[in-house]
């Protein structure tokens, strides 16, 4: 299933935390104004039942307008399985009336694992006695049996923007010699396009299936994305950049290669399966760390390869390009829609893609730019002559003499010739616009 809306709010406030003292957390007291509680203005007061009703009013759902965990018992509809993001209500202690609410993420046989707030005193994914468990919840209409959710649900816009990220990663058709994978569209070879349509690839029917490979429909391209990638490597369960980041390695390394990549950056045992250990060390984590960690295995994992020679330029700057946009969803909220086009080898066995020239929205210094220098030297060769003596600088008689006329008028020429070739070239690959920056001199 795709994450749903509420579940992508949740992720994002993960790490808040309540303050010692008298100060008190502002993200914590706009839980409980988001969830129809404004006149509580403190971080003391139990916020658990405020943190989901503040998350589901920021999926546009209404919350159940209280802060008992319990009445979150009567919302929406119960759901005999749980699926990723339903609300589950716990008790707490013998108290019938007090309870605990949070979202679900997985479970093991004896525990079922939440992201919630008011856990150890912040918003973290925590595992409770799945005794304690009183039911799951789902808004209506409830999910299918085959775990899809409500259209309402921006679970699938996460989906379809990271497909879109690798999918312009991937780039178009190509058939290279070198790629063991042989023919490859859009990131799917030509075996995965017939293990798809349950057909042999063999000599009778490899150019019909190449034919079809060429004209892939874009909804063909999606459900294979989704169910041999995103669905298996359980990026649905994931905060949206992190999601981002390993659905794209999937596609590169494998399912259960990226998860023990994975696995590795969170410092878990890396056993390839996503289990409570692996969800408890995602939410225990920074992101940010765990995404420069990540990104880092991946380097390493690429440099190992036979054929880094040929694609490793293009798989380094993948790995770039995919985390400076899950930065960019981390940094700014999932809404942010950047992109960063690149010419990038897709996968590993897979075609290469040809080379795409792109622009960001950095920004630099002027002392950076090429384009600048090349100007600076062009003028000064060209101006030099007649501004010299003008200011007082002039070449020695006999140094004149020595060096003549021409060898002077051919150095100009060659120093003019070499400030308008860079300002040229800075010019076609610059991709940052320039800043003023305020420099201080001490003498």
């Amino acid at each position: 299933m795709q994450q749903p809306a509420w579940l992508t709010a949740a992720w994002a406030e993960l790490g808040v935390r309540e303050r010692e003292g008298q100060r008190h957390t502002a993200q914590i007291v706009r839980y409980f104004r988001d969830a129809g509680h404004a006149a509580i203005v403190d971080d003391e007061t139990p916020w658990c039942a405020a943190f989901v009703g503040a998350m589901l009013v920021r999926g546009r759902l209404a919350a159940s307008g209280s802060l008992l965990a319990r009445s979150y018992l009567t919302w929406g509809q119960a759901l005999a399985e749980p699926v990723i993001g339903a609300i589950a209500v716990l008790s707490r202690g013998a108290d019938a009336g007090a309870g605990h609410v949070g979202f679900y993420l997985g479970q093991t046989a004896t525990h079922v694992i939440l992201l919630g707030g008011n856990q150890a005193d912040g918003v973290a994914v925590r595992a409770f006695a799945a005794h304690r468990l009183l039911g799951y919840r789902w808004p209506a209409p409830q999910p299918s049996a085959d775990g899809a959710v409500s259209p309402a649900s921006s679970g699938d816009e996460i989906f379809r923007r990271a497909l879109a990220h690798v999918l312009e990663m991937e780039g178009g058709y190509s058939d290279d010699p070198f790629d063991p994978g042989g023919p490859t569209n859009r990131g799917i070879t030509l075996h995965v396009l017939a293990h798809w349509k349950a057909e042999t690839l063999d000599a009778a029917s490899r150019d019909r299936l190449v034919a079809e490979l060429k004209r892939i429909s874009n909804d063909t391209v999606e459900s294979i994305y989704r169910a041999r990638y995103w669905q298996p490597a359980e990026c649905a369960a994931m905060p949206p950049p992190l999601a981002l980041v390993h659905f794209d390695a999937s596609v590169n390394h494998g399912v259960g290669g990226a998860m023990r990549l994975l696995q590795t950056a969170l410092g878990v045992d890396a056993d390839g399966e996503f289990g409570p250990m692996t969800k408890a060390a995602i939410g225990s984590n920074n992101i940010a760390e765990i995404l420069v960690r990540y990104g880092e295995l991946r380097r390493q994992r690429y440099r190992a390869l036979p054929h880094f020679w040929r694609f490793g330029k293009g798989w380094l700057r993948r790995v770039d390009a995919t985390l400076a946009l899950a930065e960019t969803w981390r940094a700014n909220g999932f809404a942010t829609n950047t992109s960063q086009p690149s010419s990038l080898k897709p996968k590993e066995g897979a075609s290469p893609m040809t080379t795409n020239t792109t622009r960001n929205d950095a920004t630099k210094w002027w002392v950076q730019s090429r384009t600048i220098w090349g100007a600076i030297i062009t003028a000064a060769a060209t101006l030099a002559p007649v501004l010299g003596p003008a200011i007082g600088i002039q070449l020695p008689g006999d140094v004149v003499q020595q060096i003549g006329d021409q060898a002077l008028n051919v150095i100009q020429a060659l120093t003019g010739l070499a400030g308008t070739i860079l300002t040229i070239y800075g010019r076609l690959t610059a991709t940052s616009a320039l800043t003023r920056r305020d420099i201080s001199l001490r003498m």
